[in-house]
């Protein structure tokens, strides 16, 4: 094991379209999407103990430790490690957490894939990318694609993944100040649950849809109005299931001069679409 602190950007991703096809007998849905990972994120530092313990040293209001996902990956990493090991392997967490909670923007799923990521290095766990993502399974549907570290298509529930490779954008994400529980949104019986699946080669014609959006617009009519004003200037999109939109730019330019023009109430940030996750950049150079 090593004794070397380190800190890793933990992304947010967009959800470039996003299908529900279906419905599985236990209550998971079946969908397609389109991640792209961003080069935008929270900052997350990890401090190597000897004595077995883990620490979250930032407060998430409302969440007791143990119930966080951060906690959680960090116990299951140290679960596969062997007894000897499992007795030294401890570690302090904090984070510096700038993605909005309730946003789309995968913000809990990409803690809990670095911290998976993060500690299978220090503590040289030695778990194959693989076996990381069948951990992160456990830890929620969009934690493999953070675990496997590329944008991505997606299918199954989410863990089915096939790498892309997206020619470089620019995004402008706006947050309208709505905080949206994933699960309201799937368990609401107005949401589309057979839309028809497409094969993964007609994706890159496009595919501008998220099943997802007409459900939160109902609920969230602040939603709606962040929306209808982004689509002045692009195709305007939820990800996830919100609350965050986003457009598409071709340089940065031309998204920071949208971005200075959010309303008061909103909030927003310009970032780039990157095809492989930081944290896997940042680990390679250690």
């Amino acid at each position: 094991m090593t004794n070397s602190s380190i800190r890793l950007l933990s992304p947010a991703k967009l959800n470039l379209f996003l299908l529900i096809t279906g419905r599985r007998a236990d209550g998971y849905h079946l969908l397609q999407t389109l991640f792209q990972i961003l080069d935008y994120g929270d900052s997350m530092y990890f401090s190597p103990r000897q004595d077995g313990q883990i620490r979250l040293l930032t407060d998430f209001a409302g969440i007791p430790p143990q119930d966080n996902l951060i906690v959680r990956a960090a116990k299951l990493v140290q679960e596969q490690l062997s007894p000897t090991k499992r007795k030294l392997a401890g570690v302090d967490i904090s984070i510096d957490k700038v993605l909005h909670m309730g946003g789309g923007l995968g913000g809990g799923s990409s803690n809990a894939a670095t911290t998976l990521l993060a500690l299978n290095h220090l503590w040289q766990a030695n778990l194959s990318l693989t076996q990381l993502g069948q951990i992160g399974v456990q830890l929620g549907a969009d934690v493999p694609v953070f675990v496997a570290g590329n944008t991505a298509y997606a299918e199954g529930v989410g863990e089915q993944l096939t790498p892309a490779s997206l020619k470089e954008s620019w995004y402008l994400v706006l947050n309208p100040q709505v905080s949206i529980s994933t699960a309201e949104i799937f368990s609401n019986p107005q949401l589309t649950r057979d839309s028809t699946a497409i094969k993964i080669p007609a994706l890159a014609t496009g595919c501008i849809r998220n099943d997802c959006q007409e459900v939160v617009e109902n609920l969230h009519p602040e939603v709606a109005r962040a929306r209808l004003w982004l689509a002045k200037f692009g195709t305007s999109q939820l990800t996830g299931t919100g609350a965050c939109l986003f457009v598409r730019f071709p340089t940065e330019a031309d998204a920071l001069e949208v971005a200075n023009q959010i309303p008061s109430g909103w909030k927003g940030f310009v970032a780039r679409g990157i095809n492989q996750s930081p944290v896997h950049t940042q680990l390679g150079q250690l």
